[in-house]
Order: structure tokens, then C-alpha cells, then sequence
């Protein structure tokens, strides 16, 4: 009886390892949606790659305290948006008005 819960155990461990490593494999999901900088939440930002959750709130905290961004370019005065970032994500921004808005 011993022994099979010596067993069992061994196998849960030895099959949480696997999962582990599959995890680990696995690239991460980004979305290849284009992101309005002017109404996306800050959680719809860090989806985009190489813009982690930190980035995300401080562009959000840039729109509430500057208004709305006017050119997608604007994306650099956020801290930690650097030209490299920006040339990576540019295809993925937007600055459109939202709907309904004049």
C-alpha cells in the first residue's frame, strides 16, 4: 500500500515536471490586433510584444495626463519607448478617434 503511494506520488511529480517544461516551450500569445493608443486599456497595450504591463499603465497615465495622442510617434515620449520599440510596434498602432467622437 506503501509502495503504490510511493508510486502514485513519483508519477504526479514526474507528470507536473512535463507540464512545466511544456509551459516553458510554449512562445507566448500576442495578439496581431492593431492597438488604438487613444482608447485601448492598458491591459489591450501590454498585449502588444515587448510592451510589458509597467509600460502599459504609463502609456495609459501619458493619454490621461496629455490628452489624446495626436500621431502615433507620441508613443516615444512615454519612459521606456524608446525609437527600437517603436519601429517594432508602429504597425500595430493607432491614433484614430474613437467612435462617435467629432
Amino acid at each position: 500500500m506503501i509502495r503504490l503511494a510511493v508510486v502514485l506520488i513519483a508519477s504526479l511529480i514526474a507528470g507536473s515536471s512535463t507540464l512545466d517544461a511544456q509551459r516553458a516551450t510554449r512562445p507566448p500569445v500576442v495578439s496581431t490586433a492593431v492597438v488604438n493608443l487613444n482608447t485601448a486599456s492598458a491591459v489591450q497595450i501590454a498585449e502588444l510584444p515587448g510592451i510589458g504591463v509597467k509600460t502599459a499603465e504609463l502609456i495609459v497615465q501619458y493619454r490621461e495626463k496629455n490628452g489624446p495622442f495626436k500621431k502615433i510617434e507620441e508613443i516615444m515620449n512615454v519612459r521606456g519607448i524608446g525609437e527600437k520599440s517603436f519601429l517594432r510596434l508602429k504597425d500595430r498602432l493607432t491614433v484614430a478617434a474613437p467612435a462617435g467622437a467629432k
